[in-house]
């Protein structure tokens, strides 16, 4: 495949607003997600990342921005969520995802990444792999992935962090990875301190997206505030 580098390009050193709400909640749904995406992009943002085929096809219809796409599943058997399926990544191309966005963490999983990463590039996408480690970061560069994302440091075992893993971001670009920051980015001040360690773009969800999320923080420190 030819790396669309005007995807690249038009991404660099900008902020990619993950639409999606909280699963179940009253903002759950397809048309909401895309307006979100539309204000964002409105606002600024190079890019969005959206989760559901339903939900990008809408998105496709409607935006001019790169889109990635992901489909989360619980699977019985794998502890992967992430677009775990080949299926996933040709429904995905199909409804115009610009971008797809595997997990591609050492565990275990039903569909080898180097398959998943073959079937995006077969439908004429780029990959993004959602990692944890800088190892893993590597392995997916390797296998084709344009991007790699420091998505999943910290979701895949013990307690979660707090602040984002900036010093992943760092290690990753000094590795010369086309470097997303992602994961627990929660402030502006974040973001830019992101992309200072060396990220390509920078991706925030729940602090602009997830209503539930925001809300609770501010709940928190109110009630941890109380006399």
């Amino acid at each position: 495949m030819t790396v669309d580098n005007a995807i690249l390009e038009s991404m660099r050193g900008g902020l990619v607003v993950s639409c999606q709400p909280v699963q179940g909640g009253p903002l759950d749904r397809p048309e909401i997600a895309v307006a979100m995406a539309e204000a964002a992009l409105q606002a600024g943002a190079k890019g969005v990342r959206l989760e559901g085929v339903a939900t990008v096809a809408a998105a496709a219809r409607r935006l001019k921005a790169p889109i990635i796409g992901i489909v989360k599943r619980d699977l019985a058997d794998y502890p992967v969520r992430i677009t775990p399926l080949e299926a996933d990544v040709e429904q995905l191309a199909a409804a115009g995802a610009a971008i797809i966005a595997v997990d591609a963490t050492a565990r275990s999983r039903p569909v080898p990444l180097p398959t998943l990463v073959q079937a995006i590039h077969q439908g004429g996408c780029l990959a993004m792999a959602d990692c944890s480690t800088l190892e893993e970061g590597l392995a997916a560069a390797a296998m084709g992935c344009e991007i790699v994302g420091s998505t999943l440091s910290g979701y895949t075992g013990g307690p979660v962090p707090d602040a984002p893993d900036l010093a992943l971001v760092e290690r990753m670009a000094a590795e010369g990875l086309t470097v997303m920051a992602e994961g627990r980015i929660k402030t502006p001040g974040d973001a830019a301190a992101a992309l200072a360690r060396g990220a390509w773009a920078v991706t925030v969800g729940s602090a602009i997206t997830r209503v539930e999320h925001v809300t609770g923080w501010f709940v928190e420190a109110i009630e941890a505030a109380a006399p």
